[in-house]
């Protein structure tokens, strides 16, 4: 059973509309609630700050949040429409999205009352939430751990150019920072991999990872210039609707469990951390997006299941 350290996750709740070899299934997604969702599903506290509206799709979120164990912060069903995203999956099973959604942030639970919060991908930086969002995390920094997934989106984002200052403030705030090889690629076109995991490093995270889809991950912590790449677990896969989500699911369940995240004690831990030490907690992030690729949609595994 995971340790009582209460999250909160920032960010979209939304309701995918998947469109592969002619058919058509509706799931509920958003990269923030996918999180939420894992993290629940893995027995962890946790609590979500989204956007949906009281409606047929809405009402799907909140159910699915109940059956995630996942609490849901007041307000958090305020608005007009529910958010959609519109996924195309080709052969592969890689998905690409066009959306049609609305963002701000709901009541949020008051600074001190949670050990670690988590943001990232749409809600990060669409306005007017995404400036609400770093407000949030700055008013938490002191008492609670931060972690983040840029999680791009360019049809919404627009240029990396108009995100990237954005992406860097929050990062600066942040001790846990995953991203994908994509992403990176987006954002800083003309930089390697390993570059930008250091940059990150200096601007204040203790342990970046850059996830690399089939291929597996690269990980660096602040107390050791190596960085280590990861070898994928193979298994067959459906799609990889929420494959970045369930890593940070449980990459942030491994550091919790671990005592690298959830507080300021936690933090101090992390700084000094090396990079054997947060290994077990990558494994954990490893097996548990593994698992979510071999389902269809975004499939949040439990316990037994790792």
């Amino acid at each position: 059973m995971a340790k009582e350290s209460p999250v909160l996750v920032i960010g979209e709740a939304l309701v995918d509309v998947v469109h592969q070899e002619g058919r058509v299934a509706e799931h509920v997604g958003g990269s923030p609630a996918n999180v939420a969702f894992g993290l629940g599903r893995l027995q962890h506290d946790v609590t979500l700050a989204a956007w949906w509206a009281k409606d047929e799709r809405g009402d799907r979120i909140a159910t699915s949040c109940r059956r995630a164990n996942v609490k849901v912060s007041p307000g958090s069903d305020g608005a007009a429409r529910t958010s959609v995203a519109n996924a195309e999956i080709d052969p592969a099973g890689k998905a690409t999205y066009q959306f049609d959604l609305s963002w701000q942030l709901p009541e949020l639970p008051a600074p001190g009352s949670v050990a670690h919060v988590h943001t990232g991908s749409i809600g990060a930086t669409l306005e007017p939430g995404g400036s609400q969002v770093v407000e949030a995390l700055r008013a938490n920094a002191d008492s609670a751990t931060i972690s983040y997934d840029p999680n791009a989106r360019p049809t919404l984002m627009g240029s990396a150019g108009a995100v990237l200052g954005r992406v860097e403030e929050i990062i600066a705030l942040c001790d846990v920072v995953k991203s994908s090889d994509e992403d990176i690629e987006w954002l800083y076109p003309d930089q390697s991999v390993a570059d930008v995991m250091r940059h990150w490093l200096r601007l204040g995270p203790s342990l970046t990872v850059v996830t690399r889809g089939g291929e597996g991950a690269y990980v660096a912590v602040a107390s050791d210039d190596a960085i280590v790449e990861v070898q994928p677990r193979r298994v067959d896969v459906v799609d990889t609707v929420g494959a970045g989500d369930s890593f940070m699911a449980g990459l942030i369940s491994g550091l919790l469990d671990a005592d690298y995240l959830g507080g300021p004690d936690a933090r101090q831990a992390l700084q000094r951390a090396r990079l054997a030490d947060v290994m077990p907690a990558i494994d954990r992030a490893v097996i548990t997006s593994s698992t979510t690729v071999s389902k269809a949609g975004a499939y949040a595994p439990t316990r037994d299941e790792l």
